[in-house]
């Protein structure tokens, strides 16, 4: 940059610039970065590296399990370090996939896999991560936060990393005091929730339930979020991909109970994506409760008064909070 950058004008739009890359997550923060919170996982697990380094960018906490036994069908051809933004996005996420456990002192029996959003394009760990596993610790649920390969044109990896979530963590539930698993995820990351609700292979990466927040549903016509298609499928992606991945077209009877939440002015992820998602399931016979309030836009996540100033659904956030551990509290009964 030339000298004169500290002329007035520059000086303002330097200082615009960083306000901006801080309300997106970009800016870069010391490997400490910790977002408003000591909470910390009681253990970090490698979905596929096999080593004892920690990704450059993000700190790992808790004892460090290398899985070693996962598959990696397709790599996502990323390279380079991670990056960690001020509010605790990861982006550039590729081998060092991993599952950040908590683990309540005194479970339930319930554990939840999160997914953050971001878009495909980064992974919000704190906002929909850690501050969602806070809360579920308070209730005894144990929960798995998932910083997945994002998708860089190979569209099957995030769901690749999900449903290794779920192997790994049904191969350990007795140690973890865990009998049943559902999923929850936030924007694209409700799209990978939706994802292994829908497209799950098996009985161990079946959720027992799933809770969508603000979720990208619809890859169709449906008004969805622009972004997260083509970072998952492609600008190009024919009609039988687009369809695909419009996962209210993949619902059936068999579809595990889901719980949505949505604001109706959202301007990110229109409303009508959990409205489409909801019809399909009442249309399969599948157990559905679905909130929508009417302001609180998008992006919400965990972000209680506990963790930001301004809680964007904090009118509602108690009657939100109230009726999902009601949900929840539910689907807990039909344990065995």
């Amino acid at each position: 940059m030339p000298p004169s950058f500290l002329n007035l004008i520059d000086m303002k739009n330097i200082l615009l610039a960083i306000a901006a890359s801080a309300i997106f997550g970009l800016m870069p923060q010391e490997a400490s970065a910790q977002p408003n919170t000591d909470f910390r996982p009681d253990m970090t697990v490698y979905l596929y590296a096999d080593t004892d380094a920690a990704p450059k960018g993000d700190p790992v906490y808790g004892k460090v399990i290398k899985t070693m036994g996962l598959n990696m069908k397709e790599e996502n051809g990323l390279s380079g370090d991670e990056t960690l933004g001020a509010g605790g996005e990861l982006g550039n996420i590729s081998d060092f996939a991993r599952v950040d456990l908590y683990l309540p002192e005194n479970p339930n029996g319930q554990m939840i896999v999160i997914c953050p959003g971001g878009s495909y394009s980064i992974v919000s760990s704190y906002n929909e991560g850690v501050y969602v596993a806070k809360w579920l610790d308070s209730l005894g649920i144990a929960a798995a936060v998932v910083k997945y390969r994002l998708p860089n044109g190979h569209c099957t990896v995030p769901l690749e990393d999900v449903h290794n979530v779920f192997r790994y963590c049904r191969e350990h539930a007795e140690e973890f005091g865990v009998k049943q698993i559902g999923v929850m995820g936030f924007s694209a990351g409700g799209h990978l929730a939706a994802s292994a609700t829908t497209l799950y292979t098996d009985e161990a990466t079946r959720p027992d339930f799933s809770i969508l927040i603000y979720p990208v549903i619809a890859m169709d016509e449906v008004p969805s979020h622009t972004d997260s298609r083509f970072n998952l499928i492609g600008k190009n992606a024919d009609s039988t991909l687009r369809k695909y991945y419009s996962l209210y077209t993949q619902v059936t009877p068999d579809t595990p109970p889901v719980f949505l939440a949505h604001c109706t002015d959202d301007g990110a992820v229109p409303v009508i994506n959990s409205i489409v998602f909801y019809n399909a399931l009442v249309d399969n016979h599948v157990s559905a409760e679905m909130h929508i309030y009417p302001v609180g836009n998008h992006g919400w996540g965990g972000s209680t008064s506990e963790f930001v100033e301004n809680d964007r659904i904090g009118y509602a956030r108690s009657e939100y909070e109230t009726s999902l551990a009601r949900w929840l509290a539910t689907q807990r009964e039909s344990i065995k």
